[in-house]
């Protein structure tokens, strides 16, 4: 892309509207080995909500819920349930992207904005994507706090903890409806200059039952992919229908994050109580000739549930958590890549129908 009209740095944080944040505070620190480091409510002087910050690696989760039942947060999680409610990007210049988004055709959500205290001042603005989730330009230069304004350090952030060896956020997958892909996938590339890194159709992401299709969509620098899926007809409710079902709209499916020892983490994660699909132990069986040598013992993949997929720039490993929520909607995938920077084309068929086996064990299917 010759013109980068908007420049991301990095992802700077991905916000969560939840019932009871403390709770989900303690379930991601407790569970998926976030630390949490800064908090919001009133005893900061906030009135309207009650924020919790945990990170991991360059990782960032923002745990929000509304303290009355008549905010949009509260009608957010009253509709939806827990789940992403903001993908915030780090930017050089909030004002500019907001600008720069919204004269190509984003709806402007939060004009530019400057929030600022004694550690200086963070700006900030945002745009809508698909269904009620929202895209946040953040501009830190002139920031040097320990998360926002309105914001204390915790205490318990000195708490020695074990860490699940989670390093930054691989990519974020959004579920839209039937026939919605293509027009999100221009969105992206219209508004915000993404340009498309890979297609699969139902013909690659199927089963005897049900299909999706995925497109993804990546920023210039690479460093943001979006893969946008939508349902596809078959013979069953495809898992995008169901997660449109219980989310009651388009929104954030999964959060895929990386580790640099998939091994250690999903053992880590096991044992603090994190439930993960399993596929059948017959795709086992013919692994070293479907992929070729790993550097992970084949042993410790199959005990583990973890999956292998080979391209022509290397492999991956992969496994993807249970739906985190009591709604069958968000889940999380851990990542580990040598070379690869595919998706697991060629473990899609066995995951979606370990997918299919959740359903059909929930009624949906």
């Amino acid at each position: 892309m010759t013109d980068d009209f908007l420049p991301i740095t990095a992802i700077d944080h991905l916000e969560l509207y939840c019932g009871n944040a403390r709770q989900a505070a303690h379930f991601y620190d407790h569970g998926f080995g976030f630390a949490p480091v800064a908090y919001s409510g009133l005893e900061t002087g906030n009135r309207r909500a009650a924020s919790y910050v945990l990170t991991q690696g360059a990782i960032r989760l923002v745990l929000t819920t509304a303290l009355g039942p008549d905010d949009a947060i509260a009608r957010h999680v009253h509709l939806h349930g827990d789940g992403v409610a903001v993908i915030a990007l780090a930017v050089p210049d909030a004002a500019a992207a907001y600008r720069e988004t919204t004269a190509r055709g984003a709806t402007g959500v939060v004009p530019p904005s400057e929030a600022g205290d004694g550690d200086g001042a963070l700006r900030f603005a945002a745009i809508r994507a698909y269904g009620d989730t929202q895209i946040k330009f953040v501009e830190r230069a002139g920031y040097g706090g320990v998360f926002a304004p309105g914001y204390r350090a915790m205490p318990e952030a000195a708490r020695p903890r074990p860490t699940a060896g989670l390093t930054a956020i691989d990519h974020i997958v959004g579920n839209v409806e039937l026939g919605a892909m293509n027009r999100w996938v221009e969105f992206f590339a219209r508004t915000m200059g993404f340009s498309q890194l890979v297609h699969f159709d139902d013909a690659d992401i199927s089963t005897e039952y049900s299909a999706l299709m995925s497109k993804v969509m990546q920023d210039g620098s690479g460093l943001v992919k979006f893969p946008i899926n939508e349902p596809a007809e078959g013979k069953k409710k495809s898992q995008i229908q169901e997660y449109l079902d219980y989310y009651y709209g388009p929104g954030v499916q999964h959060i895929a994050c990386t580790t640099n020892d998939i091994v250690a983490t999903v053992r880590q994660l096991r044992d603090n109580g994190i439930s993960f699909l399993r596929v059948p132990a017959a795709y086992y069986e013919e692994l070293a000739a479907r992929v070729g040598d790993l550097d992970a013992p084949a042993a410790a993949l199959a005990e583990l549930g973890i999956l292998v997929d080979r391209d022509e720039e290397g492999y991956l490993l992969q496994i993807f958590t249970r739906p985190v929520n009591d709604r069958p909607t968000l889940f999380f995938e851990i990542i580990e890549r040598h070379g690869s920077r595919g998706f697991g084309k060629g473990n899609f068929k066995a995951l979606f129908e370990a997918i299919e086996r959740e359903q059909a064990a929930r009624g949906n299917l």
